[in-house]
Parts: structure tokens; C-alpha cells; sequence
């Protein structure tokens, strides 16, 4: 049989009994939801967003409200399109609301969704927060850098005054993004972005990655099928976790070699 027949064949055992399940064994939901479009088995309302989805949210809010409710795979889903409303989950209830999904590209990639970016909120998230606030990004730390923003400040100036004499013209969006991504590079690495370290490069991959669509966010029996095809072993080549740990190895040793040697 051909990849597709099989794949086929699985797709609508995989149907066939959830449809069962959900007729004969699930039990009735008690709560009651928003008021929202009807559903498809499985897929839910998936199949509604299109490419351009904040059009069709904004077009399904005209019919059903500012509180709607999706089904988005198995995902339960609560759009607001109102802001006094989105006030009341933003602010007056955000602790309710502060966690982030767990999707499989953090799950992947962040140390089992375990970094600070993507860890659900509680004691574990509060003190990684409270480490970064204390030991990363207080006062004292940043002015610890003062030095490092004035030289490449002044390599900036430099290279703008170069450009005036011969009557260059200079981007100046580039050069900002490029100073920053210099200062960044000297704080967090020491070193310049042009020597051994492609974090950027690192940082891009893992971003398109994180905001790539992955239909097992959504329906999680089919994340094992890989249906997109190379998308889970994207993330397991790209293992952004082992490559970070080896800049940071790396970083560890320069400085330890930095410290014997003076």
C-alpha cells in the first residue's frame, strides 16, 4: 500500500472512533459555552480561519458577539473582539488567564516548556522571573555594560562620519538594528556577533519554528502521523535547547581560560 493509502485509512479509523466516543461515551458538558459557530468532528471550526483568520474572527464576532467560542481542533478556544471585555481577562483577571498554551515546539525546544517564556504560571515561573529580574536585569547589572554601549555607540558615530565625508548613504534602521545586535552579542556572549557565535541565526530558526503552524497543537492523537511532513524532525534537528547549552559551555570556557591566563 502507498504512504497515502495508508495514511488515508489511519486519518479515517482515527474518525470513525472518535465519532463513537463521542456518541456513545462522552459525557454531556455542564458548563455552558459562549455562543459560537457549529462544529466539525475532529477539526472543529479550523476550517473556518482561512488564511487571513482576524478577518473571519472579526466577520464571526458581526453574528455571535463580542464572547464567542471556537473549536479549534481539541482545543476549547474563547475569542474576545470587545476591549472593555478583553479588559476584564487583560487586567482584572490576568492571573486566571497568564499561562501561555503548551504547545509541542516549546515543548521541544524549551526544555519541556520549562523556560521562562513558555512555563505555566505558578511558583516555578515566579522565581525564574524573580532570577532575571535580580541577577539579569536590575540596575546594577545593566550599568555593569555602560562600557560596552559606549564603544559601540562610538563606532557608530565613527562610521556615520565616515559615510558624511564621501557622501554615503547609510540606512539608518540597519545600522541601529545592527548596533544593538552588537551590544547584545558583547553583554550576553562577549564576544562580537562575527566570531564563532551565530545566535541570531539560532534565535530566527527557533522563531519561525515556534510560530509555524502545527496541526498537533490543535489535535494532539495526530502529532506521532508527523502530517506536515519533516516538522517534528525540524525541531528535533534544530534542538535549540543542546545548541544554547553549547554556547553557554563554550562562553564558560573562554571566561575560565580568560581568568587563568590573567
Amino acid at each position: 500500500m502507498s504512504y497515502a493509502a495508508i495514511l488515508s485509512f489511519i486519518l479515517f479509523t482515527f474518525a470513525f472512533t472518535y465519532l463513537l466516543f463521542k456518541l456513545f461515551f462522552h459525557p454531556k458538558q455542564k458548563h455552558k459555552k459562549p455562543p459560537g459557530p457549529p462544529t466539525l468532528p475532529i477539526i472543529g471550526n479550523l476550517h473556518m480561519l482561512g488564511k487571513l483568520p482576524h478577518r473571519t474572527l472579526q466577520s464571526l464576532s458581526k453574528k455571535y458577539g463580542p464572547i464567542m467560542s471556537l473549536q479549534l481542533g481539541q482545543v476549547p478556544t474563547v475569542v474576545i473582539s470587545s476591549s472593555k471585555t478583553a479588559e476584564l481577562f487583560l487586567k482584572t483577571h490576568d492571573l486566571v488567564f497568564a499561562s501561555r498554551p503548551k504547545i509541542q515546539a516549546s515543548k521541544l525546544m524549551s526544555y519541556g516548556s520549562k523556560g521562562v517564556g513558555f512555563a505555566e504560571y505558578g511558583p516555578y515561573w515566579r522565581s525564574m522571573r524573580k532570577l532575571c529580574t535580580l541577577k539579569l536585569l536590575s540596575a546594577s547589572k545593566v550599568e555593569m555594560f555602560a562600557s560596552i554601549r559606549k564603544e559601540e555607540l562610538g563606532v557608530l558615530v565613527e562610521s556615520l562620519k565616515k559615510a558624511a565625508l564621501v557622501g554615503e548613504v547609510v540606512d539608518v534602521s540597519e545600522a541601529v538594528e545592527n548596533l544593538v545586535e552588537d551590544i547584545m552579542y558583547k553583554m550576553i556572549l562577549g564576544r562580537s556577533k562575527y566570531e564563532q557565535f551565530d545566535l541570531k541565526g539560532l534565535v530566527q530558526k527557533a522563531m519561525a519554528l515556534f510560530g509555524a503552524f502545527n496541526i498537533a497543537d490543535y489535535i494532539a492523537w495526530l502529532g506521532p502521523l508527523d502530517l506536515q511532513r519533516n516538522l517534528d524532525s525540524q525541531y528535533q534537528e534544530l534542538n535549540i535547547c543542546m545548541q544554547y547549552q553549547v554556547i553557554v559551555w563554550q562562553v564558560m570556557e573562554n571566561l575560565n581560560s580568560f581568568k587563568k591566563d590573567n
